[in-house]
């Protein structure tokens, strides 16, 4: 299988570099300033392990690759950006086929949140869901950091909407050659909502900074409040998540993030602020929530600022960190009085 990276950010840079090292053939895709820094530079990949630069094809968009019948298509970008990728890659030629990718070409949405799943089956007859618990970094054009101990990550990989096949295992066994665990699941999404909850975080660690660790303070006040509405629609909804004492049992010790030159300053939206792209993915996480609350009939007051605020904070290039958490929890309270 040769692995075609579509965003060739934290996460998709790490999957990409690791498959590379471990013999896999690997194509990353990028745009702008960071597809420039890899054509010229290559990519400058930071682990436990050092720094090293790796010489991998890279291209800035489907018209610049030739697909072949064994390609697997990683779905790496955020979930805001899924329908351009999916749309772009989608209808492109596979060599020697006659078909399309989106015909014949398995797809994984190595993504946050659970929509680009549901996305891309609307164009893809093979799509594959796969479950991310990766510590990683792209802060500069050229430049991705995996800070992951003894293993870099934990992918739990499965076809979409339920079920495993010999591809998903033929996946997971080129990740397991790289320093991932990419357990074969015929229930993936259950994976996936249980990681959306952990994701509900995002957003108040990019407006307001990692002061969650005060266990009465109001930051933690707010991420606890966002779980327990998480909660609460999925019990009204009737979706499964995996328990935290099931992720925890599963991941136990295995993924402890280390110190690295490039500092992990915050998760994904903290980052995405951070390059100032314009854009966060929190209308897919806190706003997943806020959806299933207006659905079933559940109050969502803090998912629902998180993600207001979020937006804005993206379009108007806010500092990440910058809003005082007890502001933030104010307009939670005037939320509340509407």
């Amino acid at each position: 299988m040769r692995y075609i990276i579509i965003g060739a950010g934290a996460v998709g840079g790490t999957i990409g570099g690791r498959l590379s090292e471990s013999g896999s053939e690997v194509v990353l895709v990028a745009r702008g300033a960071h597809y420039e820094a890899l054509r010229d530079g290559g990519l400058r990949f930071e682990t436990p392990e050092g720094v090293r630069t790796l010489a991998l094809p890279v291209a800035d968009g489907p018209g610049a690759v030739e697909l072949r019948a064994d390609d697997v298509l990683v779905l790496t970008v955020k979930t805001q950006d899924s329908v351009a990728a999916l749309d772009a890659w989608g209808p492109r030629p596979v060599a020697g086929t006659g078909a399309t990718a989106a015909e014949a070409l398995p797809l994984v949405c190595a993504q946050n949140g659970v929509e680009s799943e549901r996305l891309a089956l609307r164009r893809f007859r093979r799509v594959y869901g796969m479950c991310v618990w990766l510590p990683a970094t792209f802060l500069e054009p050229g430049s991705v950091a995996a800070a992951g101990s003894p293993l870099s990550g934990m992918l739990h990989i499965g076809r979409y909407p339920s079920g495993a096949d010999s591809t998903a295992r033929q996946i997971s066994a080129d990740l397991e050659k790289a320093p991932f665990e990419a357990p074969v699941t015929t229930d993936v999404m259950r994976w996936k909502y249980a990681k959306l909850l952990s994701n509900l975080a995002n957003s108040l660690e990019a407006v307001c900074g990692t002061g969650a660790a005060d266990p009465a303070g109001p930051a933690a006040v707010l991420l606890r409040r966002a779980n327990e509405e998480g909660l609460a629609v999925y019990a009204a909804a009737g979706i499964d998540a995996a328990s935290p004492d099931e992720q925890q049992r599963t991941r136990g010790d295995k993924i402890a993030q280390q110190p690295l030159g490039q500092q992990r300053g915050g998760g994904s939206s903290w980052q995405s602020l951070s390059r100032g792209t314009g854009t966060v993915e929190a209308d897919f996480l806190n706003g997943e929530i806020a959806l299933l609350g207006r659905v079933h009939g559940v109050p969502t007051p803090v998912n629902d600022v998180l993600q207001r605020v979020a937006g804005i904070f993206a379009r108007e290039r806010r500092p990440a960190g910058s809003l005082p958490a007890a502001e933030l929890a104010a307009m939670v309270a005037d939320a509340e009085r509407y």
